[in-house]
């Protein structure tokens, strides 16, 4: 047995443990005595704790199984000339020549060999292979990417379809005029936004042949940008940044206003998953901060069953009414306004990224410190195609 398979085994007992001490403790007013309430707050921490080491084991296991990978192949059969050959970025010879110029090591053949991945601003396009590590490592890192739908643009803004009303049928007499019904068309246009980080590395370390600059520099920039990201996919306001499934213009829509600033009630979490049409339920998943989740775990529904449920397989999320539960630093805790559960299907939201991510080697802006620093940037944008396909659960002002 697994240990992340035995952890979630042990949270699940662990809250069945926690729910019937609440239950048992409960007086006839249903409220806890101040010894209970800390005892409870006690055991809930303990399965959070429980939850968040899964979570850390989870992604350390994706991360072993991806520097596990063999670095070459053996051959197994008799040589041929058949299959096909990289060309471009995805050459070996590249891939050599751009770490080497990530080192500072140059020389006449390795310039000649980086000219294919030149940028317009004098840095080197990412090599293709480990430019899907990137990719790899930014989905680690963004739990928006794995739900939303991602896409690759080359250039200029992409411009999505999207139905804005629909046409209907009518009853009509015999030989009678059949009315115009047509469906009209809007459109959604993505572009790409910059986002961009330094990083410093010593000399010492870019000269020591041990230090792993690849893995370095892959998990650093999927952290910092993984990071800013997530952050603009749900609060982004569009200026100069992808526009957040929670604004104002372009986000999703409002489902619910809770009748309480700081309170969420078991109705307003049933009205909020209903209020989406049940076409995007059947994918639709919950998103809230954590502390949230901890709000709403003592709410049980009319068959006394709470609404929180811990996952037991792995690589399963947590439900609340049977559908995933992510949660996200990024999303408002509840208080007066806020918006602090959303609920839908999150492939209607976009996310592009421009092809190519830039590497930039800056020599001699920290030469005097002894360090070598690293521009990365990307560009991508994100826009929610459907705002009713997203459904969100409001704090009452």
């Amino acid at each position: 047995m697994s240990k992340i398979l035995e952890l979630r085994e042990k949270r699940a007992k662990a809250w069945e443990a926690t729910k019937a001490f609440l239950d048992t403790k409960r007086g006839g007013d249903g409220l806890l005595s101040a010894e209970d309430t800390s005892t409870y707050e006690k055991m809930e921490a303990d399965v959070v704790a429980l939850g968040r080491e899964i979570d850390r084991l989870e992604r350390q296991a994706v991360l072993d199984a991806e520097l596990a990978h063999p670095t070459n192949a053996p051959i197994t059969s008799r040589p041929s000339s058949y299959g096909e050959a990289k060309n471009g970025r995805a050459t070996a010879e590249y891939q050599r020549a751009f770490w080497s110029a990530m080192r500072g090591k140059r020389s006449g053949d390795i310039q000649n060999s980086l000219r294919v991945g030149e940028d317009t601003e004098g840095g080197y396009l990412v090599p293709d292979e480990f430019e899907r590590t990137l990719i790899k490592a930014l989905e680690e890192e963004n739990i928006f990417r794995r739900l939303a739908n991602v896409i690759t643009t080359s250039s200029g803004d992409r411009k999505i379809p999207v139905v804005a009303s629909k046409g209907t049928a009518s009853w009509v007499d015999e030989e009678g005029a059949i009315p115009e019904s047509d469906d009209t068309f809007g459109q959604v246009s993505i572009g790409a936004f910059k986002l961009a980080t330094m990083i410093k590395v010593s000399e010492e370390l870019l000269n020591d042949s041990v230090f792993n600059l690849e893995t370095y520099i892959a998990r650093e920039f999927a952290r910092r940008i993984g990071a800013k990201e997530e952050e603009a996919f749900f609060v982004g306001d569009g200026v100069g940044k992808p526009t957040g499934i929670l604004a104002a213009t372009g986000g999703g829509q409002i489902g619910v206003t809770t009748a309480a600033a700081a309170a969420i009630t078991l109705d307003e979490i049933l009205d909020v998953f209903y209020s989406l049409k049940s076409p995007y339920r059947k994918k639709a998943a919950f998103i809230m901060n954590d502390s949230t989740v901890k709000a709403i775990r003592k709410l049980k529904d009319n068959n006394g069953q709470y609404l929180w449920q811990p996952s037991i397989k792995e690589a399963t999320p947590d439900t609340i009414i049977n559908r995933p539960l992510y949660t996200s630093a990024y999303m408002p805790v509840i208080e007066a306004g806020a918006k602090s559960i959303v609920f839908g299907d999150f492939s209607y939201y976009w996310v592009a990224d421009r092809q190519g991510r830039v590497f930039k080697r800056l020599n001699e802006l920290y030469a005097a410190t002894g360090q070598v620093g690293f521009i990365a940037t990307q560009r991508v944008d994100g826009k929610l195609v459907l705002p009713e396909s997203i459904k969100i659960l409001q704090q009452k002002a």
